[in-house]
């Protein structure tokens, strides 16, 4: 194959972009590749493979077809109150279970009515609840016709959130006391008002020493670089080869032990990691919790654990070290739901952050006072969770706050769908999918990677400079650096084979590294990005050879 048309310095003015600004370049270039094939009469044969994003091609049909039977019943409810050609009432509380259990004997054949009355009834007996409550927060939440109460999330989904979070990131062994969720908008949002309100409330301060566990998803990457923080970051590098040519994608000691400062105030951590998607070792957890409790007791974590459903036995940073750890989760991955923002907040009842808050300043203690005075007489007493909250909704729209409720249902149903043996039984395909994927793409790549137990296999990173080493050694590896750029090869992808990757580099991982989501493209179509790849480094293979001879 051909170079590139682009110039070196034209690839190297897009490599400053995030990698996800530069896909979109990748986008471009692919389909002009795919509408210019020369000699080839039917254009739409040069399919484009854009494995750059980490959208799912699958969904979680169950609990959506649980929620639609959930519509039927509640527009019933409201129907009951009130019927004035298409107006009616709010649902009532009152007998609302045995209402349910009636709509659901009457409507044995409306799909999802099975899996709903499995889900409420599981949801009964599990939690405790009082039948008439959670059917009536069902029914009226689906129907929208109240603001979110409470704001921060609804009574009856935070224990099922609870319950999901401690089977699925707790590996069912919740840390002792309580853990508070915050429901928001997505794992998005949820980074977003940590970062606003740990700044608000003072814990954090611009300049401030932070530290990123990476590669790293790139907004932990790009945030902390913004005007408003302009953080003082460390990086801890999974800098760990397992032979030459072969990455672990772990942590050595020794990059660890950078947290032990304490002026690191902070670390970001994805868990399972995203691009390599390994979930965090028994040796490093324990390695931090050795330094929290012994050299920096204040750090903050910050773990991201949205690809936890995908490793078996799969325990967070948030069990393990609940007080001093914020947990965020998203729904999106697992469920295929990216469009629904469907994510929450954890924070445990006893944790460090509001002891610091408990031990600023007066003067401090006073500007938070009047920040947060006109949500109660007693502000200081707010927790960091419900100043999140707050602070979400700047403050003065507090009573307006929560997350949509028929999001916060849908929410529920995902959850409870997960406590039952379909659940658990989705969750084996979902993994046995991705895992096909890889396997698809390591052959066509005939690429080598770590054996590894904890490896979600959401994503993979691929790093080409190491692997030039392991098929060539030194000298090709030293050609390559001296004569192109590090995403050189994406750019030879995307113009030759309409296959788009995302540049590793750009999550802080090596930079001649490449990430594939595994998640967005069909089984075979990763045999085929497998192949191109591999033609791609055999191209270069080929120039290196000739340059000697």
């Amino acid at each position: 194959m051909p170079k590139t048309s682009f110039s070196r310095e034209e690839i190297q003015s897009f490599a400053q972009l995030s990698p996800f600004e530069l896909k979109d370049k990748f986008i471009q270039i692919a389909q002009a590749a795919q509408a210019d094939k020369p000699g080839q009469k039917d254009k739409s044969q040069t399919q484009m493979l854009n494995a750059g994003r980490g959208n799912p091609n699958w969904v979680a049909t169950g609990p959506r077809e649980a929620f639609y039977a959930l519509g039927y019943f509640s527009l019933a409810e409201s129907r009951r109150v009130w019927t004035a050609d298409n107006l009616g009432g709010m649902p009532e509380a009152a007998g609302s279970g045995a209402r349910f259990d009636t709509f659901v004997r009457q409507h044995p054949d409306l799909p999802g009515i099975d899996l709903l009355k499995d889900c409420v009834e599981y949801a009964v007996e599990r939690f405790g609840f009082d039948k008439d409550a959670f059917v009536h927060e069902l029914t009226d939440s689906t129907i929208g016709d109240n603001y979110p109460v409470p704001d921060r999330i609804l009574t009856h989904t935070e224990q099922i959130v609870r319950g999901y979070v401690a089977d699925e990131m707790f590996d069912k062994r919740p840390p002792a006391g309580n853990v508070s969720y915050f429901a928001t908008e997505g794992g998005t949002a949820a980074m977003c008002y940590i970062f606003d309100s740990l700044m608000k409330n003072g814990i954090l301060k611009k300049g401030d020493k932070i530290a990123l566990m990476v590669p790293v998803f790139t907004p932990y990457i790009e945030i902390p670089e913004l005007d408003t923080y302009e953080f003082d970051v460390v990086t801890v590098n999974a800098s760990m080869m397992a032979e030459t040519g072969v990455r672990e994608w772990r942590y050595p000691t020794e990059e660890v032990e950078k947290l032990a400062d304490p002026s690191v105030k902070l670390v970001c951590v994805v868990n399972p990691s995203n691009p390599p998607s390994l979930a965090m070792s028994e040796r490093v957890t324990n390695q931090i919790k050795d330094i929290v409790a012994t050299r920096n007791p204040n750090l903050l974590i910050v773990t991201d654990d949205v690809y936890g459903t995908f490793v078996e036995g799969f325990r967070s940073l948030a069990a393990d070290l609940p007080h001093n750890t914020l947990l965020v989760y998203s729904y999106s991955k697992h469920y295929g739901c990216t469009g629904h923002r469907l994510g929450v907040i954890g924070l445990h009842d006893d944790n460090v952050i509001d002891t610091m808050i408990a031990n600023l300043p007066q003067s401090e203690k006073d500007r938070l006072n009047k920040r947060y005075g006109s949500l109660t007489l007693e502000p200081e007493k707010i927790r960091f969770i419900d100043r999140l909250v707050a602070d979400s909704r700047q403050v003065a729209l507090n009573h307006t706050a929560g997350l949509s409720l028929p999001q916060q249902v849908q929410m529920s149903l995902f959850s409870l769908f997960d406590m039952l043996e379909e659940g658990q039984a989705y969750k084996r395909k979902i993994r046995a999918i991705v895992r096909q994927r890889l396997d698809l793409l390591l052959e066509g790549a005939q690429m080598k990677i770590a054996d590894d137990d904890k490896r979600a296999g959401y994503y993979i990173e691929l790093d080409l400079l190491a692997e030039a080493e392991r098929v060539h050694g030194k000298d090709f590896a030293a050609f390559l650096e001296k004569n192109y750029e590090p995403v050189d090869p994406l750019f030879r992808l995307a113009e030759q084979t309409s296959v788009v990757l995302l540049n590793g580099g750009g999550f802080d991982g090596p930079e001649w590294s490449v990430r594939v989501s595994l998640a967005n493209l069909d089984d075979l179509d990763y045999l085929k990005i497998g192949h191109h790849l591999r033609a791609i480094f055999n191209d270069y293979a080929e120039e290196w050879k000739a340059s000697r001879a």
